[in-house]
């Protein structure tokens, strides 16, 4: 139902709306922006806030104006023009200039300039929106604490699957749920390598050597491959589903470089894909966070999320399965929810960072990986002879680990040699009891390589 206002007051550029008996004081003055940092995001965010500027102000109820930018070359081609507004070398002067109300921090990186300038543009009582995920994960705690204690916002919807209001959704849209688990392929990088491992049935060197030409993934990809990038992604959103401190330090960590054309097509086979997945789960002894390969059945939402598309899965009491998919990365889809937070900024919102207070955000329990429980999929390499698969089970047995399936076919190309492949699959089990079953089976003597050991994430 829409209520009209009943009466409105004027005074300078402040107007104050008597609505349904409630006062809101909204400021009609333009709000000025100041941006750090013009890369892609940077000129994206420029470009969309000219494109935009009528709706946003009608949105918004004022003008929002960029007003001073910083960069370190000034005389760059961005394509945008930047002729009218204050031009700033240093992003330190920039956050705490009197030019600007509201300070945006796309300069990266969890130390040096971005950490300096977002924490003197909230000392400064200036709002702050950032896209950088490796600075909350590390400060995000202390910057919201002095954001609260200036009165100021800190908005950081960008910094987490790009395009998709994940931040909005768990901290504002699902108030009133208990979040039971977060999970999601949060890294477009890693979801390309292995959707072109699946489709083309390359190798991994391959796949990552294209992603780099493509521009999907860094020179030195370690920081996305090795699961690093999706792990700071897991810590924000683990903080705002279950109210803890953002502990990235919490988080078990295993990337995708050993995941071979032989497990995706054990996988295809066995009605899975293999996507690399962060997961933050509520169990009995305490908050689970991991980011690790992850075999989730092709009947799922998540598994039908291919290239370098992000998806959020979110498990709740009241809503039950939501799954929001969208780009998680580039210029347009980051710089769209960095302007969604300086909207709601210009609109005079601000949201306790995190969902609560930061003194009421709570350490989180950690669970220890050991601990998990669920479905493994084990690859073995090993002697083509008689009583290994006995040998295999007999260890399987003693630690009451059911099998689900147990195949085992020669490898190609090693028939000679005596080596053979051997898949398990297994039923609900925890993390310690498949590595010490898999220890015994090395100790053993007849595991040639490695055991892969990928999880199976159940619906």
């Amino acid at each position: 139902m829409r209520h009209k206002a009943r009466g409105s007051v004027r005074e300078g550029s402040t107007r104050v709306l008597l609505c349904c008996g409630v006062l809101t004081m909204i400021d009609s003055a333009p709000l000025r922006v100041g941006i750090a940092g013009l890369g892609t995001v940077g000129a994206s965010v420029i470009r969309l806030l000219e494109r935009q500027a009528q709706a946003l102000k009608g949105r918004a109820g004022r003008p929002i104006v960029v007003a001073g930018v910083c960069a370190r070359e000034k005389g760059k081609d961005r394509g945008v023009m930047l002729d009218s507004l204050a031009w700033f070398d240093d992003p330190v002067e920039l956050a705490k200039s009197g030019e600007i109300d509201l300070f945006v921090e796309l300069i990266g990186g969890d130390e040096g300039p971005a950490r300096a300038a977002v924490e003197t543009a909230l000392s400064h009582s200036k709002s702050v929106v950032t896209a950088n995920k490796a600075l909350l994960a590390k400060h995000g705690l202390a910057l919201a604490r002095l954001a609260e204690a200036h009165h100021v916002a800190l908005a950081f919807e960008a910094s987490v699957a790009g395009g998709i209001p994940i931040v909005k959704t768990l901290r504002e849209g699902l108030a009133g749920n208990q979040i039971e688990r977060v999970y999601g392929i949060l890294n477009g990088t890693c979801n390309y390598i292995l959707s072109n491992m699946e489709t083309a049935r390359r190798p991994f060197a391959d796949c990552l050597a294209e992603a780099q030409k493509l521009g999907y993934a860094e020179a030195d990809p370690t920081f996305d491959i090795g699961g690093f990038d999706t792990a700071h992604k897991l810590a924000i959103l683990a903080s705002l589903a279950f109210g803890t401190q953002v502990d990235p330090a919490a988080i078990s960590i295993e990337g995708i470089e050993q995941i071979t054309l032989a497990d995706l097509e054990a996988a295809d086979e066995l009605g899975y894909r293999i996507k690399l997945l962060g997961v933050a789960q509520r169990t009995a002894s305490g908050v689970e966070q991991r980011v690790h390969p992850t075999m989730v059945a092709k009947s799922s939402a998540i598994a039908q999320v291919m290239g370098v598309v992000n998806a959020v899965t979110i498990d709740a009491d009241a809503v039950h399965e939501l799954t929001l998919v969208g780009p998680g990365a580039g210029g347009g889809a980051t710089a769209s929810a960095v302007v969604a937070d300086i909207a709601d900024i210009a609109k005079g919102i601000r949201s306790a960072p995190f969902g609560l207070p930061s003194d009421m955000l709570t350490p989180a329990p950690r669970a220890p990986m050991q601990m998990h429980e669920g479905g493994y999929y084990i690859r073995l390499t090993v002697a083509d002879r008689p009583g290994v698969m006995a040998a295999i089970a007999t260890q399987m047995g003693k630690r009451e680990i059911s099998l689900e399936s147990i195949v085992q076919r020669s490898r190609p190309g090693k028939k000679a040699a005596g080596v053979a492949t051997v898949i398990l699959l297994t039923y609900a089990t925890t993390e310690h009891t498949v590595r010490e079953a898999l220890a015994a089976i090395q100790a053993d003597g007849i595991v040639s390589e490695t055991p892969q050991v990928i999880r199976i994430e159940r619906e």
